[in-house]
């Protein structure tokens, strides 16, 4: 159950990455608008985004299929933890009773906690995900070597 468990947890997290890649490639103004309003204007260039897309879509990519996850998943760790700091107003009032007003707050925004404190747990537990291709590659080698 655990390793099915993590397996849900990198396929759906890098499928998020994906998503975002695949908006910033296809609508780079969308992943502009987003950079204006919540990262001041970091990256909002078209050029930028769609190169940042590019680059969503190859490391969603890796922590779906399971590949290289000692570099993937800090990675991943690193733009999902960004990126939910970035709107930590948003995380510490959904409903825009004290840091923001009710025309402000963005109660959607709230899952982006736990999705950060997901791609945690896929490293703390990355031993435990005997569903990734890379450690069923591994185990393959052990055997081969064994046999």
């Amino acid at each position: 159950m655990k390793s099915a468990s993590l397996a849900g947890l990198r396929i759906s997290t890098g499928l998020l990455l994906m998503v975002w890649g695949l908006i910033r490639v296809g609508a780079p103004n969308m992943g502009a608008h987003v950079s204006e309003k919540y990262y001041a204007g970091l990256g909002a260039a078209p050029t930028v985004q769609v190169a940042w897309g590019i680059a969503l879509l190859i490391l969603g990519s890796l922590v779906v299929l399971g590949l290289f996850r000692r570099y993937a998943l800090p990675a991943q760790a690193v733009v999902l933890v960004t990126g939910a700091l970035a709107i930590w107003k948003y995380l510490l009032d959904p409903l825009g009773m004290y840091l923001l007003d009710r025309d402000t707050s963005q109660v959607l925004f709230f899952p982006s906690l736990g999705i950060a404190f997901a791609t945690l747990v896929l490293i703390a537990f990355r031993n435990e995900d005997h569903f990734a291709l890379d450690h069923l590659i591994d185990r393959h080698k052990t055997n081969a070597a064994e046999g």
